[in-house]
């Protein structure tokens, strides 16, 4: 069967360690395809994050998301359903629920993070930098990085709703 594309929908392979990479509030996201190389169908990144790293509670009003945890543990909330994940685990967000994280544990997590339609993890592009090296950024969640999430979102279709997941919680 023959293969066809466009020039914003085409066949896309990535070695390990070649694609783009940005450190943005304290991670490292490995993009692996982009909305850009889908025709917007598909947004799909390899992300690391220290332990304790937490998320605020937020809606994505555009895309579902959905995760597949390579290494670490991470505490989501759903809705109102806690689900603790480990490597192995996978779990799909439709759009429109409320949501948050926590990396538990004492290692760093990395997971499979998709979005479809593609588009929302350029956010992290916009706000935070090329990132020099494949490993987690010094120094942490960068206030500056936050502060452009929070003005950036809104165009990405993201909407924070409420506080981070306490420690206690998660």
């Amino acid at each position: 069967m023959p293969t066809t594309s466009t020039a914003d929908d085409r066949v896309v392979a990535r070695a390990a360690g070649t694609g783009p990479a940005t450190w943005a509030m304290g991670m490292l996201l490995e993009r692996l395809v982009g909305g850009e190389d889908t025709g917007g169908r598909l947004s799909a990144s390899v992300v690391s994050q220290p332990p304790g790293q937490a998320s605020p509670l937020h809606v994505h009003t555009r895309e579902a998301e959905a995760w597949f945890v390579l290494d670490g543990t991470i505490t989501y909330r759903a809705g109102d359903e806690l689900t603790r994940m480990g490597a192995g685990d996978f779990i799909y967000l439709p759009s429109g629920v409320p949501h948050a994280f926590r990396i538990t544990g004492t290692a760093p997590a990395r997971f499979l993070a998709l979005a479809l339609p593609g588009g929302l993890l350029d956010v992290y592009d916009e706000v935070g930098r090329p990132a020099t090296e494949r490993r987690l950024p010094d120094g942490g969640v960068n206030p500056a990085d936050l502060e452009r999430w929070m003005e950036a979102g809104p165009r990405y279709g993201l909407q924070v709703v409420g506080p981070p997941l306490t420690p206690q919680e998660a």
